[in-house]
């Protein structure tokens, strides 16, 4: 079977690609991206029956527009920044102490699934809405799937494993359907301008 033809990512389609000028567009797009990261966690949506945050959102979509080598060092900067003490989480804790709890696993997710964005992305699954949706449910199983693991080692014994699934996940998964409907439209039209 033929590999599908590799497509660019959305950020290679702004400028310069070598150089000074590529290092420092870089270094911007990591710092935006950060950015992005920290204001998406930030941002509550009041959701039944929790209030949801665009942090997901923000991740998946850096993941598909940034590709894997600048997505993962805006994740990595973002995570380094939080282990420091900064408080970019959702919340107001920080510190590894904090990393190190309940939401480890999330964190971890964040990783895998902006790889996995990534990858998707190289081949052009976020240029369509239907694939750019299903892309997003891609990245939002691998995220559960890193933080429903580590929340059953530190709670499933104690609170078992249906306070683990409605705690971790079934609470999230109204706003996770709003946030895939959205980013399934921005993505694809986040093209058609950049074709202009």
């Amino acid at each position: 079977m033929a590999l599908a033809k590799q497509q660019p990512y959305l950020v290679e389609g702004f400028g310069v690609r070598r150089g000074h000028a590529a290092r420092a567009k870089d270094v911007i797009l990591v710092a935006v991206g950060i950015a992005a990261l920290v204001l998406a966690s930030k941002i509550r949506v009041l959701t039944w029956p929790v209030p949801v945050t665009m942090q997901t959102f923000a991740v998946l979509v850096i993941g598909a527009a940034y590709g894997l080598r600048l997505s993962l060092m805006t994740i990595l900067g973002y995570l380094a920044l939080g282990a420091a003490g900064w408080a970019v989480f959702a919340g107001d804790s920080a510190g590894l102490a904090y990393m190190a709890g309940p939401t480890a696993g999330y964190l971890a997710g964040f990783v895998a699934a902006m790889a996995l964005m990534a990858a998707l992305a190289r081949r052009g699954w976020d240029r369509s809405v239907l694939r750019m949706g299903a892309a997003m449910a891609l990245g939002n199983a691998v995220i559960y799937g890193f933080g429903l693991a580590w929340m059953s080692w530190l709670f499933a014994g104690d609170k078992g494993l249906g306070w683990v699934l409605q705690m971790g996940m079934i609470n999230f998964l109204p706003g996770d359907a709003l946030k895939l409907a959205l980013a399934a439209m921005v993505m694809p039209l986040a093209w058609k301008i950049a074709r202009r």
